[in-house]
C-alpha cells in the first residue's frame, strides 16, 4: 500500500513539473493573450461609444441605436476571444468549439428559448416606430412612460414613479395603447343632474365652463355634450374635450379641474347633482307604534 502511494505521489509530482514547464514555456503567449484581451475589451467599449456617436446623426430610434452599439461590442469581444485562443495555440480547442457549436447552439436555444425570444422581441421593438423613448403607453395592464428598451425588457415609469419591467415578448405579442401617438388627448367626464333641471341650460353652461377654463378649447361648440340616460335619481350626461398633452397623468389632472369648475358653476346656478335616492312605500294598513 505504501509503495502504491509513493508511486502515485511521484507521478503527480512529475505531472506537476510538466505543467509548470509548459506554463513557463507558454508564459510569453499567456502575457500577450492577456494584453490582447484587455485591448479588445477597451476597444469594444470605445467602438460602442463611437457607433452611438455616429448613429446619433441618423433617424433611427434611440433604442435601436443602443441595440446596434451593444451588438458591435459583443462582436468585437468574440473576435478577441478567437484571437486569444489562437495566441495560446489552442487551435484544436477552437476546432472542437466550432464543431460542437451546432449541437451546443441547439441545446442552448432550447434551454434559453424564453430569453432568446425576449432578445429578438427587443430588437424588433427597437426598430418599430410605434413605441419609443418618452412615449406614454399602456401594455399588459400597466401604464407609464417608456424610459428604456433593451434586449430583455421594456422599462416604463408609472405615475407614482415606480418602474415596471415588461418582458419584450409580452409587449410585442399583446396590444399596446400609445397615448403619445397624437399631439392631443381627449378628456371624458361623466356626471348627472336632477330631473327638475333645464337640460338645455345645463348643456350650454357645461360647454361654456369648459371653454372658459381650458385654453386648448377654441369655442364652446368644440366641447361635446351628450345626455346618456335617465338614471335612477338623475339624468346622466357625458362631456368630452381635448387638451394639448399626451400624458395620462395630465388627462387625469384636466379631468379633476373640469370637475371642480363644473361643480362651482352648478352651485352658482342652483343646479343639483343628486345622490342616489330610495323611496319606500308602506302599506296603508301598516301601523307604527
Amino acid at each position: 500500500m505504501t509503495l502504491k502511494l509513493n508511486d502515485a505521489w511521484d507521478k503527480m509530482l512529475t505531472r506537476l513539473d510538466g505543467w509548470f514547464d509548459q506554463f513557463i514555456v507558454n508564459l510569453p503567449n499567456i502575457v500577450i493573450a492577456i494584453v490582447v484581451f484587455i485591448v479588445v475589451v477597451i476597444a469594444s467599449k470605445y467602438l460602442s461609444r463611437l457607433s452611438l456617436k455616429i448613429l446619433s446623426k441618423s433617424s433611427l430610434q434611440k433604442s435601436m441605436k443602443n441595440v446596434i452599439a451593444k451588438l458591435i461590442s459583443v462582436f468585437i469581444i468574440l473576435i478577441g476571444l478567437f484571437l486569444v485562443l489562437g495566441i495560446l495555440d489552442l487551435s484544436k480547442t477552437l476546432n472542437t468549439i466550432l464543431a460542437g457549436a451546432g449541437v451546443a447552439g441547439l441545446a442552448v436555444g432550447l434551454a434559453l428559448q424564453g430569453a432568446l425570444s425576449n432578445t429578438f422581441s427587443g430588437i424588433v421593438l427597437s426598430y418599430i416606430k410605434q413605441i419609443k423613448f418618452g412615449d406614454w403607453i399602456e401594455s399588459n395592464n400597466f401604464e407609464g412612460e417608456v424610459v428604456d428598451i433593451d434586449l430583455r425588457a421594456v422599462t416604463i415609469r408609472q405615475p407614482d414613479n415606480n418602474l415596471v419591467y415588461l418582458p419584450n415578448k409580452l409587449v410585442l405579442e399583446n396590444p399596446i395603447k400609445n397615448f403619445s401617438s397624437t399631439s392631443q388627448s381627449r378628456v371624458i367626464l361623466h356626471c348627472g343632474v336632477g330631473y327638475s333641471s333645464d337640460l338645455e341650460f345645463v348643456r350650454d353652461l357645461v360647454q361654456k365652463t369648459i371653454f372658459e377654463s381650458f385654453e386648448p378649447v377654441a369655442s364652446p361648440e368644440e366641447v361635446i355634450f351628450l345626455y346618456k340616460e335617465f338614471g335612477d335619481s338623475s339624468i346622466n350626461f357625458e362631456t368630452r374635450f381635448w387638451i394639448d398633452s399626451t400624458s395620462a397623468l395630465e388627462v387625469a389632472k384636466a379631468k379633476t379641474e373640469a370637475m371642480i369648475f363644473i361643480k362651482k358653476a352648478f352651485d352658482k346656478n342652483n343646479i343639483n347633482i343628486p345622490f342616489p335616492i330610495r323611496t319606500l312605500d308602506f302599506p296603508k294598513s301598516l301601523t307604527i307604534k
